[in-house]
């Protein structure tokens, strides 16, 4: 008897953190709804701000991950988990907003989260993409608030097959 299996096509990613609205922007920049419009999963790391940017995006993104972040008020906090865990292109990932200072935060987070391949995370609106031990940090940054960095940024990848691939940062221009 012979079995045939098919791998799960790859999936595109598009990952948010730190978006803030209406804090620092009235809503997400073009360039990211366009990347959300051709994401197969958001993946959003805390401080959305309002739940109405939450609504838009469940409506818009075929599939959407989601974490409540230290600005994010109750009804974030009653819809949205701490941390989560997902099953994405053959690697489980974790997203959650801070891990705290830079300072080891790779041994912080190997030793937090065991069992997760890729942890995305948020805070520092600093894009970060290290591994240590078999765990990989994303931070996309911020697409809204540059703080001391040269632009606003997210990220976007794909995965499939236990890779991730075709990371990539994308810089936004300034706004006007």
């Amino acid at each position: 008897m012979t079995h045939s299996t098919t791998e799960a096509p790859a999936l595109r990613l598009l990952l948010l953190a730190d978006t803030h609205v209406p804090a620092r922007a009235r809503d997400l920049p073009a360039q990211v709804w366009d990347a959300v419009d051709a994401a197969d999963v958001v993946v959003h790391a805390g401080d959305w701000i309002v739940p109405s940017l939450l609504d838009a995006l469940e409506a818009r993104a075929p599939r959407l991950v989601g974490v409540w972040g230290n600005n994010d008020g109750a009804e974030l906090r009653r819809r949205l988990p701490e941390v989560a865990r997902v099953e994405l292109g053959g690697l489980t990932w974790g997203v959650v907003h801070e891990t705290g200072p830079k300072q080891r935060r790779e041994e912080r987070m190997r030793a937090a989260h065991p069992d997760i391949d890729v942890l995305v995370f948020g805070h520092s609106h600093i894009p970060w993409d290290t591994e240590h031990d078999g765990l990989r940090l994303l931070n996309p940054g911020s697409p809204t608030d540059r703080r001391r960095q040269p632009a606003c940024t997210y990220m976007t990848c794909t995965v499939g097959g236990g890779e991730v691939t075709d990371l990539r940062l994308h810089a936004l221009p300034p706004r006007r």
